[in-house]
């Protein structure tokens, strides 16, 4: 591994309005696009094959070997969709990435495209985040206005029109299918595969649709080398990362770093767990990604280490939780998320998720009865493999590890209140007044 932390996306995260384009080119920015269009869109394609860059959404596909699934013999056009609707509970890395520095995204929106052939990119933010959207629609017009967008990009010959799309709320819509569902206008629900987005997506062509983080690593990876790229991170797992840190640490945050770190190495360099107590579980990449415990402290955080524990490395949202919070009272929020946001469209993932809240609410309340454990992994193995995507999944993930490792948390929820043996003042990363409240107070506000 090289330096522990190493700065590339975030490198002018902290320079004076470091979201202008004259301050982005200051520092190199279109470098990379000048570069690319001095290639072929093939030799562009290879370098990220090279570089081993895997998708930084959540299921780390080599994205240079995404691109090349694309048809070229395909009469209909090609379109580029940035998935900019990050949702996953925990996950905080694409956002500050596009509010900082929306150019990163921007430059390397228009490489990516020039690779792979498309001459229109869209680019779909989560709509509640106006901020952001309107930082991204300026840097656009931005790009357009100094010729690195729109017709004959730089004198090259190439076209390409990109547009900034808001969506509507929807965590369903971070599936690539149905986000490509709400592109069109339709309600977001995930589609039947096959055909695949790269034959069959965006207006039934070919398509490829690829995370805000992935899509803004290619301008570095083009201006710097395949070989300086793949000089970081681990054997299979290459180049760096943005890793979001939150929950009971002392100093929260994104730490950009080469895949391979450890949690225990980036909980040092964030200051530790809050004074005065100590780490009882955490989140490898969101709340749908299996939890994992402090034995689990110096694995590294790539795509392999986190397979090998039986999790996955996800969105590298690393919620960390000390023993003050209760295990089951986080895994029933976590999946009333779940049942809020499902679209209903199957029926394992609409009507396991119902169940799974009536039952863990039974946990929290202290009134679950035997044989209520195993009613949770019953409903559990119904839901996972059989839903159209992996929303269910990753409920079922987050529930069944929450039992395989605290089992006994969840047998106490048969007679005692998840309140009582855990007071939710305790675990408040807050101070909001919640201390004067008495635990005998909690039991009679929830009875």
């Amino acid at each position: 591994m090289t330096d522990l932390l190493t700065p590339v996306l975030s490198e002018n995260w902290a320079d004076e309005r470091a979201w202008k384009l004259t301050n982005y080119e200051r520092r190199g920015g279109y470098r990379a696009l000048r570069k690319a269009l001095g290639s072929t869109p093939a030799e562009v394609m290879e370098t990220v094959k090279d570089s081993g860059l895997r998708g930084r959404g959540g299921a780390g596909f080599p994205t240079g070997m995404k691109w090349s699934f694309v048809p070229k013999d395909n009469p209909n056009p090609k379109y580029l969709v940035v998935n900019a609707d990050e949702s996953e509970p925990g996950t905080c890395k694409d956002m500050p990435l596009m509010l900082a520095s929306p150019h990163t995204l921007v430059e390397g929106v228009i490489i990516s495209s020039y690779a792979i052939g498309c001459a229109y990119a869209f680019i779909y933010c989560r709509g509640e985040v106006l901020h952001v959207i309107r930082r991204l629609q300026q840097a656009v017009r931005e790009a357009y206005s100094a010729g690195y967008a729109g017709k004959n990009i730089l004198g090259s010959g190439y076209d390409l029109e990109v547009v900034v799309h808001a969506g509507a709320g929807a965590y369903i819509c971070g599936e690539e299918t149905a986000l490509l569902d709400s592109l069109e206008g339709r309600r977001g629900q995930p589609r039947l595969r096959p055909p695949f987005p790269a034959v069959a997506g965006l207006y039934a062509s070919p398509t490829v649709v690829n995370n805000v983080e992935s899509i803004a690593s290619v301008p570095a990876i083009i201006d710097r080398g395949s070989s300086w790229f793949s000089s970081m991170g681990t054997e299979k797992s290459k180049g760096m990362t943005l890793y979001s840190l939150s929950g009971h640490v002392r100093n929260p945050g994104q730490f950009e770093a080469p895949l391979g770190i450890t949690l225990r190495q980036l909980l040092d360099l964030a200051g530790g767990i809050r004074e005065g107590h100590e780490l009882k579980f955490w989140t490898p990449g969101g709340s749908s990604t299996p939890i994992l415990t402090p034995e689990h402290l110096d694995l590294p955080l790539d795509y392999e280490g986190m397979a090998a524990a039986g999790s996955m490395l996800g969105t590298k949202a690393l919620q960390c939780f000390d023993e003050t919070t209760s295990v089951v009272r986080t895994t029933l929020r976590w999946i009333e998320f779940y049942k809020h946001e499902s679209c209903g469209k199957c029926t394992p993932c609409r009507e396991g998720n119902w169940w799974l809240v009536q039952i863990l609410s039974k946990f929290e309340a202290g009134r679950a009865e035997e044989g209520d454990i195993e009613k949770l992994l019953d409903i559990a193995d119904d839901m996972g493999g059989r839903s159209f995507c992996a929303l269910a999944d990753g409920a079922v993930a987050c529930l069944t590890s929450a039992i395989k490792h605290f089992r006994p948390e969840f047998e106490q929820g048969l007679k005692t209140p998840a309140w009582e043996l855990f007071p939710y003042e305790r675990s408040a990363l807050f101070d909001t007044g919640a201390e004067v409240r008495t635990a005998a107070g909690l039991k009679g506000a929830h009875a």
